[in-house]
Protein backbone atom coordinates (compact mmCIF):
# COMPACT_ATOMS: atom_id res chain seq x y z
CA UNK A 1 0.00 0.00 0.00
CA UNK A 2 1.02 3.60 -0.18
CA UNK A 3 1.38 3.72 3.38
CA UNK A 4 4.63 1.57 2.96
CA UNK A 5 5.17 3.27 -0.44
CA UNK A 6 5.49 6.38 1.47
CA UNK A 7 7.71 5.99 3.74
CA UNK A 8 11.08 6.24 2.37
CA UNK A 9 10.02 9.62 0.73
CA UNK A 10 8.98 11.00 4.54
CA UNK A 11 12.57 9.93 5.88
CA UNK A 12 14.54 11.78 3.01
CA UNK A 13 12.06 14.38 3.01
CA UNK A 14 12.11 14.59 6.97
CA UNK A 15 16.18 14.83 6.99
CA UNK A 16 17.86 16.69 4.30
CA UNK A 17 14.60 19.41 3.66
CA UNK A 18 15.98 22.49 4.97
CA UNK A 19 13.66 25.45 6.92
CA UNK A 20 12.20 27.51 3.86
CA UNK A 21 14.19 30.28 4.81
CA UNK A 22 17.51 28.02 4.11
CA UNK A 23 15.74 26.96 0.77
CA UNK A 24 15.53 30.45 -0.46
CA UNK A 25 18.68 31.34 0.35
CA UNK A 26 20.05 28.36 -1.23
CA UNK A 27 17.79 29.04 -4.29
CA UNK A 28 19.40 32.48 -4.67
CA UNK A 29 23.31 31.01 -4.60
CA UNK A 30 21.77 28.37 -7.48
CA UNK A 31 19.85 30.85 -9.72
CA UNK A 32 22.75 33.05 -9.46
CA UNK A 33 25.31 30.74 -10.26
CA UNK A 34 23.20 29.48 -13.35
CA UNK A 35 22.86 32.83 -14.95
CA UNK A 36 26.62 33.23 -14.56
CA UNK A 37 27.17 29.78 -16.15
CA UNK A 38 24.14 29.06 -18.88
CA UNK A 39 23.42 32.56 -19.88
CA UNK A 40 26.81 33.85 -20.00
CA UNK A 41 26.18 36.95 -17.27
CA UNK A 42 29.09 38.37 -15.08
CA UNK A 43 28.62 37.75 -11.32
CA UNK A 44 28.52 41.31 -10.66
CA UNK A 45 25.67 42.23 -13.44
CA UNK A 46 24.01 39.32 -11.81
CA UNK A 47 23.67 40.26 -8.26
CA UNK A 48 22.86 43.94 -9.61
CA UNK A 49 19.77 42.33 -11.05
CA UNK A 50 19.23 40.40 -8.28
CA UNK A 51 19.20 43.60 -6.13
CA UNK A 52 17.62 46.14 -8.54
CA UNK A 53 14.55 43.50 -8.69
CA UNK A 54 15.11 42.53 -4.34
CA UNK A 55 11.79 45.33 -3.66
CA UNK A 56 10.34 44.76 -7.05
CA UNK A 57 7.30 42.93 -5.78
CA UNK A 58 6.06 45.12 -3.10
CA UNK A 59 3.03 45.39 -3.92
CA UNK A 60 2.26 41.84 -5.04
CA UNK A 61 3.91 41.04 -1.55
CA UNK A 62 1.33 43.06 0.17
CA UNK A 63 -1.73 41.67 -1.51
CA UNK A 64 -0.52 38.04 -0.97
CA UNK A 65 0.22 38.75 2.71
CA UNK A 66 -3.68 40.23 2.89
CA UNK A 67 -4.70 37.00 1.36
CA UNK A 68 -3.34 34.83 4.02
CA UNK A 69 -4.51 37.59 6.87
CA UNK A 70 -8.01 38.50 5.52
CA UNK A 71 -8.58 34.69 4.76
CA UNK A 72 -6.95 33.46 8.09
CA UNK A 73 -9.32 36.18 9.84
CA UNK A 74 -12.40 34.86 8.11
CA UNK A 75 -11.65 31.15 9.43
CA UNK A 76 -11.23 32.58 13.07
CA UNK A 77 -14.65 33.80 13.14
CA UNK A 78 -17.09 32.02 15.99
CA UNK A 79 -19.29 30.83 12.96
CA UNK A 80 -16.49 29.57 10.30
CA UNK A 81 -14.85 27.89 13.81
CA UNK A 82 -17.70 26.37 14.89
CA UNK A 83 -18.78 25.12 11.73
CA UNK A 84 -15.42 23.23 11.43
CA UNK A 85 -15.96 22.08 14.71
CA UNK A 86 -19.33 20.33 14.05
CA UNK A 87 -17.41 18.94 10.79
CA UNK A 88 -14.64 17.45 13.09
CA UNK A 89 -17.41 15.57 14.73
CA UNK A 90 -18.46 13.44 12.06
CA UNK A 91 -15.01 12.02 12.01
CA UNK A 92 -14.89 8.76 13.55
CA UNK A 93 -11.07 7.20 12.31
CA UNK A 94 -8.17 8.18 11.61
CA UNK A 95 -9.05 7.32 7.69
CA UNK A 96 -12.54 9.33 7.76
CA UNK A 97 -10.73 12.43 9.39
CA UNK A 98 -7.72 12.02 6.82
CA UNK A 99 -10.84 12.16 3.53
CA UNK A 100 -12.72 15.01 5.70
CA UNK A 101 -9.40 17.23 5.97
CA UNK A 102 -8.77 17.08 2.39
CA UNK A 103 -11.93 17.50 1.21
CA UNK A 104 -12.55 20.22 3.27
CA UNK A 105 -9.58 21.74 2.25
CA UNK A 106 -9.90 21.19 -1.84
CA UNK A 107 -13.63 23.00 -1.30
CA UNK A 108 -11.90 25.92 0.47
CA UNK A 109 -8.51 26.07 -1.76
CA UNK A 110 -10.91 26.26 -4.59
CA UNK A 111 -13.14 28.99 -3.20
CA UNK A 112 -10.09 31.18 -2.58
CA UNK A 113 -6.02 29.88 -1.82
CA UNK A 114 -5.82 32.10 1.43
CA UNK A 115 -9.08 30.92 2.71
CA UNK A 116 -7.82 26.99 1.97
CA UNK A 117 -4.96 27.40 3.60
CA UNK A 118 -5.86 28.72 6.57
CA UNK A 119 -8.85 26.63 7.21
CA UNK A 120 -6.91 23.66 6.39
CA UNK A 121 -4.93 24.43 8.87
CA UNK A 122 -7.38 24.87 11.51
CA UNK A 123 -9.67 22.14 10.33
CA UNK A 124 -6.82 19.42 10.65
CA UNK A 125 -6.13 21.07 14.45
CA UNK A 126 -9.73 20.42 15.41
CA UNK A 127 -10.03 16.96 13.81
CA UNK A 128 -6.72 16.15 15.98
CA UNK A 129 -8.39 17.04 19.01
CA UNK A 130 -11.02 14.43 18.45
CA UNK A 131 -9.30 11.76 16.67
CA UNK A 132 -5.68 9.81 17.25
CA UNK A 133 -4.29 10.50 14.09
CA UNK A 134 -0.95 10.98 12.38
CA UNK A 135 -0.63 14.39 12.39
CA UNK A 136 2.22 14.91 10.07
CA UNK A 137 -0.33 13.41 7.66
CA UNK A 138 -3.23 15.33 8.54
CA UNK A 139 -1.66 18.29 7.89
CA UNK A 140 0.00 17.20 4.60
CA UNK A 141 -3.76 16.45 3.55
CA UNK A 142 -4.53 19.94 4.20
CA UNK A 143 -2.08 20.65 2.90
CA UNK A 144 -3.07 19.01 -0.42
CA UNK A 145 -5.65 20.27 -1.14
CA UNK A 146 -4.10 23.61 -2.18
CA UNK A 147 -3.15 21.96 -5.45
CA UNK A 148 -6.55 23.14 -7.12
CA UNK A 149 -6.32 26.55 -6.08
CA UNK A 150 -5.19 28.30 -9.48
CA UNK A 151 -8.13 26.29 -11.26
CA UNK A 152 -10.40 27.67 -8.44
CA UNK A 153 -12.39 31.43 -8.27
CA UNK A 154 -9.08 33.04 -7.49
CA UNK A 155 -6.35 31.61 -10.20
CA UNK A 156 -4.07 34.28 -10.82
CA UNK A 157 -3.55 33.61 -14.31
CA UNK A 158 -7.40 33.04 -15.45
CA UNK A 159 -8.38 35.93 -13.27
CA UNK A 160 -5.54 37.93 -15.47
CA UNK A 161 -5.97 37.15 -18.68
CA UNK A 162 -10.02 37.69 -18.43
CA UNK A 163 -9.17 41.09 -17.07
CA UNK A 164 -9.59 43.73 -19.86
CA UNK A 165 -5.87 45.54 -20.52
CA UNK A 166 -3.71 42.78 -19.22
CA UNK A 167 -0.12 42.47 -20.64
CA UNK A 168 -0.96 39.97 -23.32
CA UNK A 169 -3.93 41.40 -24.66
CA UNK A 170 -2.53 42.65 -27.72
CA UNK A 171 -1.40 39.10 -28.15
CA UNK A 172 -4.62 37.29 -27.17
CA UNK A 173 -6.98 39.22 -25.77
CA UNK A 174 -9.11 38.74 -23.31
CA UNK A 175 -9.89 35.31 -22.32
CA UNK A 176 -12.76 35.07 -20.28
CA UNK A 177 -13.44 32.71 -17.14
CA UNK A 178 -15.55 30.23 -18.84
CA UNK A 179 -12.83 29.21 -21.43
CA UNK A 180 -10.55 28.80 -18.28
CA UNK A 181 -11.91 28.32 -15.20
CA UNK A 182 -15.51 27.17 -16.13
CA UNK A 183 -14.02 25.29 -18.99
CA UNK A 184 -14.84 21.53 -19.68
CA UNK A 185 -10.85 19.93 -19.22
CA UNK A 186 -10.69 22.42 -16.27
CA UNK A 187 -13.32 20.90 -14.08
CA UNK A 188 -12.81 17.49 -15.45
CA UNK A 189 -9.08 18.01 -13.74
CA UNK A 190 -10.99 19.26 -10.52
CA UNK A 191 -13.37 16.20 -10.37
CA UNK A 192 -10.28 13.94 -10.90
CA UNK A 193 -8.65 15.83 -7.96
CA UNK A 194 -11.64 15.57 -5.81
CA UNK A 195 -11.55 12.04 -5.91
CA UNK A 196 -7.92 10.96 -6.01
CA UNK A 197 -6.31 13.32 -3.78
CA UNK A 198 -8.58 12.36 -0.73
CA UNK A 199 -7.85 8.60 -1.77
CA UNK A 200 -4.00 8.73 -1.87
CA UNK A 201 -3.71 10.54 2.05
CA UNK A 202 -6.44 7.73 2.86
CA UNK A 203 -3.97 5.05 1.31
CA UNK A 204 -0.72 6.60 3.15
CA UNK A 205 -1.75 6.57 6.46
CA UNK A 206 0.58 4.22 8.39
CA UNK A 207 0.12 2.03 10.68
CA UNK A 208 -1.19 3.08 14.89
CA UNK A 209 2.50 1.94 16.14
CA UNK A 210 3.84 3.80 13.24
CA UNK A 211 1.49 6.73 13.68
CA UNK A 212 2.59 10.35 15.59
CA UNK A 213 -0.52 11.67 17.77
CA UNK A 214 -0.23 15.10 19.19
CA UNK A 215 -1.90 15.39 22.69
CA UNK A 216 -5.35 17.49 22.10
CA UNK A 217 -4.17 19.59 24.90
CA UNK A 218 -2.04 21.26 22.94
CA UNK A 219 -3.58 21.94 20.14
CA UNK A 220 -6.23 24.39 21.86
CA UNK A 221 -6.82 28.06 19.48
CA UNK A 222 -6.25 30.65 21.55
CA UNK A 223 -9.60 32.24 23.21
CA UNK A 224 -10.64 35.55 22.24
CA UNK A 225 -10.33 38.16 24.90
CA UNK A 226 -13.38 39.25 27.17
CA UNK A 227 -15.14 42.06 27.07
CA UNK A 228 -14.61 44.53 29.30
CA UNK A 229 -16.20 48.26 29.57
CA UNK A 230 -14.20 50.33 31.85
CA UNK A 231 -13.44 53.05 29.89
CA UNK A 232 -15.74 54.82 26.33
CA UNK A 233 -12.90 53.17 24.64
CA UNK A 234 -13.21 49.84 26.00
CA UNK A 235 -17.34 50.17 25.12
CA UNK A 236 -16.46 51.08 21.33
CA UNK A 237 -13.82 48.48 21.06
CA UNK A 238 -16.67 45.88 21.83
CA UNK A 239 -19.36 48.20 20.08
CA UNK A 240 -21.25 45.82 17.87
CA UNK A 241 -22.89 48.49 16.20
CA UNK A 242 -19.61 50.28 15.45
CA UNK A 243 -18.01 46.84 13.41
CA UNK A 244 -21.55 45.99 11.56
CA UNK A 245 -21.93 49.07 10.18
CA UNK A 246 -18.15 49.40 8.26
CA UNK A 247 -18.83 46.04 7.79
CA UNK A 248 -22.23 46.52 5.99
CA UNK A 249 -21.09 49.43 4.29
CA UNK A 250 -18.15 47.46 2.73
CA UNK A 251 -20.29 44.73 1.53
CA UNK A 252 -22.27 46.97 -0.03
CA UNK A 253 -19.61 48.39 -1.88
CA UNK A 254 -19.00 44.79 -2.82
CA UNK A 255 -22.28 44.30 -3.99
CA UNK A 256 -22.61 47.30 -6.49
CA UNK A 257 -20.08 46.48 -7.79
CA UNK A 258 -20.34 42.98 -8.64
CA UNK A 259 -23.51 44.08 -9.38
CA UNK A 260 -22.56 46.80 -12.45
CA UNK A 261 -20.37 44.15 -13.63
CA UNK A 262 -17.16 43.95 -11.95
CA UNK A 263 -14.97 40.71 -11.86
CA UNK A 264 -13.03 39.21 -9.40
CA UNK A 265 -8.89 40.09 -8.91
CA UNK A 266 -6.79 40.16 -5.92
CA UNK A 267 -7.81 43.79 -4.30
CA UNK A 268 -11.70 42.74 -4.59
CA UNK A 269 -11.04 39.10 -2.62
CA UNK A 270 -9.12 40.88 0.21
CA UNK A 271 -11.73 43.39 0.40
CA UNK A 272 -14.70 40.53 0.07
CA UNK A 273 -12.73 38.52 2.81
CA UNK A 274 -11.86 41.45 5.27
CA UNK A 275 -15.10 43.14 5.33
CA UNK A 276 -17.07 39.44 5.73
CA UNK A 277 -14.72 39.02 8.65
CA UNK A 278 -15.43 42.50 10.29
CA UNK A 279 -19.39 41.36 9.85
CA UNK A 280 -18.74 37.70 11.64
CA UNK A 281 -16.47 38.89 14.31
CA UNK A 282 -18.76 41.28 15.52
CA UNK A 283 -16.67 43.27 17.57
CA UNK A 284 -13.64 45.65 16.47
CA UNK A 285 -11.95 43.39 19.90
CA UNK A 286 -12.27 40.40 17.92
CA UNK A 287 -11.35 41.65 14.83
CA UNK A 288 -7.86 42.66 16.24
CA UNK A 289 -7.48 39.62 17.96
CA UNK A 290 -7.73 37.13 15.16
CA UNK A 291 -5.30 40.03 13.02
CA UNK A 292 -2.75 39.53 15.76
CA UNK A 293 -2.89 35.77 14.99
CA UNK A 294 -2.46 36.13 11.42
CA UNK A 295 -0.03 38.05 11.29
CA UNK A 296 2.07 35.46 13.24
CA UNK A 297 1.72 32.90 10.43
CA UNK A 298 2.49 35.71 7.89
CA UNK A 299 5.74 36.18 8.94
CA UNK A 300 7.52 33.88 5.96
CA UNK A 301 5.98 36.08 3.59
CA UNK A 302 7.41 39.22 4.55
CA UNK A 303 11.16 38.13 5.16
CA UNK A 304 11.02 35.71 2.20
CA UNK A 305 9.09 37.42 -0.92
CA UNK A 306 11.73 39.84 -1.59
CA UNK A 307 14.06 37.00 -2.01
CA UNK A 308 12.08 35.40 -4.62
CA UNK A 309 11.05 39.07 -5.75
CA UNK A 310 15.36 38.86 -6.56
CA UNK A 311 15.50 35.35 -8.03
CA UNK A 312 12.39 36.25 -10.30
CA UNK A 313 14.25 39.32 -11.81
CA UNK A 314 17.71 37.36 -12.04
CA UNK A 315 15.82 34.54 -14.03
CA UNK A 316 13.74 37.15 -16.43
CA UNK A 317 16.59 39.71 -16.90
CA UNK A 318 19.47 37.18 -17.77
CA UNK A 319 16.99 35.03 -19.56
CA UNK A 320 17.36 32.07 -17.95
CA UNK A 321 13.56 31.32 -17.40
CA UNK A 322 13.00 32.24 -20.95
CA UNK A 323 15.83 29.49 -21.74
CA UNK A 324 14.88 26.70 -19.01
CA UNK A 325 11.07 27.42 -21.34
CA UNK A 326 12.32 27.59 -24.41
CA UNK A 327 14.22 24.04 -23.88
CA UNK A 328 11.24 22.28 -22.38
CA UNK A 329 8.93 23.32 -25.28
CA UNK A 330 11.84 23.04 -28.39
CA UNK A 331 10.35 19.54 -29.15
CA UNK A 332 6.45 19.85 -28.21
CA UNK A 333 3.75 19.95 -30.83
CA UNK A 334 -0.07 21.69 -30.82
CA UNK A 335 -1.22 18.79 -28.71
CA UNK A 336 1.84 18.51 -26.54
CA UNK A 337 2.50 21.71 -25.72
CA UNK A 338 -0.15 22.34 -23.06
CA UNK A 339 2.06 19.65 -21.03
CA UNK A 340 5.58 20.40 -21.58
CA UNK A 341 4.18 23.76 -20.44
CA UNK A 342 2.27 22.40 -17.31
CA UNK A 343 6.36 20.70 -16.61
CA UNK A 344 8.01 23.74 -16.99
CA UNK A 345 5.73 26.03 -14.79
CA UNK A 346 6.08 23.47 -12.33
CA UNK A 347 10.09 23.65 -12.74
CA UNK A 348 9.82 27.56 -12.62
CA UNK A 349 7.45 27.63 -9.82
CA UNK A 350 10.34 26.16 -7.30
CA UNK A 351 12.39 29.45 -8.00
CA UNK A 352 9.18 31.65 -8.63
CA UNK A 353 6.43 30.66 -6.03
CA UNK A 354 4.23 33.44 -7.33
CA UNK A 355 1.24 32.16 -10.01
CA UNK A 356 1.03 36.00 -11.27
CA UNK A 357 4.93 36.53 -11.27
CA UNK A 358 5.30 33.44 -13.28
CA UNK A 359 2.61 33.88 -15.82
CA UNK A 360 4.81 37.47 -16.32
CA UNK A 361 7.76 35.17 -16.87
CA UNK A 362 6.55 32.38 -19.01
CA UNK A 363 3.44 34.14 -21.29
CA UNK A 364 6.29 35.76 -23.18
CA UNK A 365 7.52 32.46 -23.88
CA UNK A 366 4.87 30.01 -24.29
CA UNK A 367 2.23 32.59 -26.25
CA UNK A 368 4.30 32.81 -29.33
CA UNK A 369 4.93 29.41 -29.48
CA UNK A 370 1.20 28.33 -28.82
CA UNK A 371 0.47 31.04 -31.84
CA UNK A 372 2.99 29.23 -34.20
CA UNK A 373 2.11 25.65 -33.24
CA UNK A 374 -1.92 26.57 -33.21
CA UNK A 375 -2.62 25.39 -29.50
CA UNK A 376 -5.30 26.42 -27.96
CA UNK A 377 -4.47 29.47 -25.93
CA UNK A 378 -7.10 28.47 -23.40
CA UNK A 379 -5.59 25.64 -22.04
CA UNK A 380 -1.90 26.37 -22.53
CA UNK A 381 -2.55 29.35 -20.08
CA UNK A 382 -4.40 26.88 -17.92
CA UNK A 383 -1.59 23.97 -18.01
CA UNK A 384 0.66 26.84 -16.78
CA UNK A 385 -1.66 27.81 -13.77
CA UNK A 386 -1.98 23.95 -12.57
CA UNK A 387 2.04 23.50 -13.04
CA UNK A 388 2.39 26.59 -11.03
CA UNK A 389 0.03 24.91 -8.62
CA UNK A 390 1.23 21.74 -8.57
CA UNK A 391 5.14 21.90 -7.39
CA UNK A 392 3.81 23.72 -4.58
CA UNK A 393 3.31 20.56 -2.52
CA UNK A 394 6.89 20.28 -2.59
CA UNK A 395 7.97 24.06 -2.73
CA UNK A 396 7.57 24.74 1.36
CA UNK A 397 7.22 28.62 0.91
CA UNK A 398 3.15 28.18 0.40
CA UNK A 399 3.23 25.75 3.58
CA UNK A 400 4.53 28.53 5.79
CA UNK A 401 1.22 29.47 6.96
CA UNK A 402 -0.47 26.16 7.02
CA UNK A 403 2.98 24.94 9.06
CA UNK A 404 2.58 27.89 11.34
CA UNK A 405 -0.55 27.16 12.61
CA UNK A 406 -0.55 23.43 12.95
CA UNK A 407 2.89 24.06 14.81
CA UNK A 408 5.06 21.75 12.44
CA UNK A 409 8.03 22.03 10.36
CA UNK A 410 8.43 21.43 6.50
CA UNK A 411 10.01 18.55 7.11
CA UNK A 412 7.38 17.12 8.76
CA UNK A 413 4.94 16.73 5.74
CA UNK A 414 7.03 17.46 2.43
CA UNK A 415 7.22 13.64 2.26
CA UNK A 416 3.75 12.52 2.08
CA UNK A 417 3.60 15.29 -0.52
CA UNK A 418 5.76 13.96 -2.42
CA UNK A 419 3.78 11.01 -2.93
CA UNK A 420 1.04 13.31 -3.96
CA UNK A 421 3.21 15.09 -6.41
CA UNK A 422 4.25 12.49 -8.76
CA UNK A 423 0.55 11.32 -8.41
CA UNK A 424 -0.90 14.41 -9.57
CA UNK A 425 1.99 15.37 -12.00
CA UNK A 426 0.41 11.82 -13.62
CA UNK A 427 -2.77 12.69 -13.58
CA UNK A 428 -2.84 16.57 -15.08
CA UNK A 429 -0.44 15.69 -17.88
CA UNK A 430 -2.89 13.01 -19.28
CA UNK A 431 -5.60 15.07 -18.91
CA UNK A 432 -4.17 18.34 -20.65
CA UNK A 433 -2.55 15.68 -23.46
CA UNK A 434 -6.05 13.79 -23.94
CA UNK A 435 -9.07 15.23 -23.00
Amino acid sequence: MLNRASKPFVKLVERYLPDPYIFVLLLTLITLAFAVVIQDQTPLTTIQQWGDGFWGLLTFSMQMFLVLVTGFMLACTPLVKALLERLASLAKSPGSAIVLVTLVSLIASWINWGFGLVVGALFAKALARKVSVDYRLLVASAYSGFIVWHGGLAGSVPLTIATPGHFSEAQIGVVGTGETIFSGFNLLLLAIMFVIIPLVNRLMLPTESESIIVDSAKLKDDAFPSATSERPADKLENSKVLGLLVGFAGLAYLINYFVSGGGLNLNIVNTLFLFLAIVLHGTPRNVLHSLQQAVQGGSGIVIQFPFYAGIMAVMVQSGLAQTMSEWLISFASAESLPVWSFISAGIVNIFVPSGGGQWAVQAPVILPAAAELGAEINRVAMAVAWGDAWTNLIQPFWALPVLAIAGLKAKDIMGFCLVQLIVTGVIISLVLRFV
